[in-house]
């Protein structure tokens, strides 16, 4: 199977913007108000567990924080000016153990704050609990996180049907089971958000892990079919996380006619977010927002 290409336009082009934060955000809101399901909180104090000889993505530190109990959503709201009503839940990465929370989370926002969509960064429960599958805890909180963003959609002047997700490796593979799990909650009913759509209108995967195994299908927990929403996926051909990976996904999007973008690009490796450098790769960013306008998520630019 062979990815599409498309042609690139020079690097510089990409990254004429600047990021840079555009408000504070909002204080975090605890999704669950008596408690995470099954939550014990016997794993340690929550914590950035970033060691001296851990990678600099772009030549800078990255927070990794883990031993998440209490998950949470932090609202990032653009300028009044730019808002264009539209929301993405992010979902950072980091194998389901820690979470990258500024490389793929606060910086992610800042970037969405700039083309007007509100980010609303997920601290989800990490890591994998022993005895249970690594996805379980984190699909209950983005279901969660989803509903309580569109119970909001009003008080934050959102549209509630320009809603989506967006994730970096384990956190591209959650923002996937998020976008193919949207029946029912997996998880008892807590109040009037369970009660909303728990289904992104649409999803962006960015270096995702674990869609397919070694029998080279998909994962058995992502069930795709003809609701998946709109799917946006980004990956490099030399990612440990083989491109095979990405592939066997976009396929199955296909087959199940679901809107897809797959962009391949022959290096950048894993891990790098949004940050810049001389790989072609660091214009997904760019990308993305075409897409975005193309689904009329954001609008044209006078």
């Amino acid at each position: 199977m062979q990815a599409p290409r498309r042609t690139l336009l020079p690097l510089a082009s990409f990254l004429s913007f600047a990021v840079t934060a555009l408000a504070a955000p909002m204080d975090p809101i605890p999704l669950w108000p008596a408690g995470a399901p099954g939550e014990t909180g016997n794993i340690g104090a929550e914590a950035d567990l970033t060691k001296p000889t851990d990678g600099q993505p772009g030549g800078k530190r990255v927070a990794r924080i883990g031993n998440v109990t209490v998950p949470t959503i932090t609202v990032y709201r653009p300028e009044a000016d730019k808002d264009t009503g539209a929301a993405v839940v992010v979902c950072p990465g980091g194998g389901y153990h820690i979470l990258a929370w500024d490389l793929e989370g606060t910086e992610i926002c800042d970037w969405l704050n700039s083309i007007g969509v509100t980010g609303v960064l997920l601290k989800y429960r990490v890591p994998t609990r022993p005895g249970a599958e690594r996805y379980v805890a984190p699909l209950q909180d983005a279901q969660r996180a989803i509903g309580l963003v569109r119970e909001h959609a009003g008080e934050w002047k959102l549209d509630p049907k320009h809603i989506g997700i967006l994730g970096f490796s384990a956190g591209g593979h959650l923002s996937a089971a998020a976008s193919t799990n949207c029946s029912e909650r997996t998880y008892p009913k807590v109040d009037q958000a369970d009660e909303q759509s728990s289904r992104p209108d649409f999803a962006v995967l960015v270096y995702p892990a674990y869609l397919s195994g070694k029998d080279e299908k998909v994962s058995p927990e992502l069930k795709i079919s003809s609701t998946t929403p709109p799917t946006f996926i980004v990956q490099t051909e030399d990612d440990p996380i083989h491109i095979e990976n990405s592939l066997i996904y976009y396929r199955a999007l296909v087959t199940a006619k679901v809107p897809a973008e797959l962009h391949v690009y022959p290096t950048g490796g894993h891990g790098y977010g949004m940050r810049p450098s001389e790989k072609a790769v660091s214009g997904w960013p760019k990308l993305v927002e075409q897409w975005l306008l193309g689904l009329g998520v954001v609008p044209r630019k006078s």
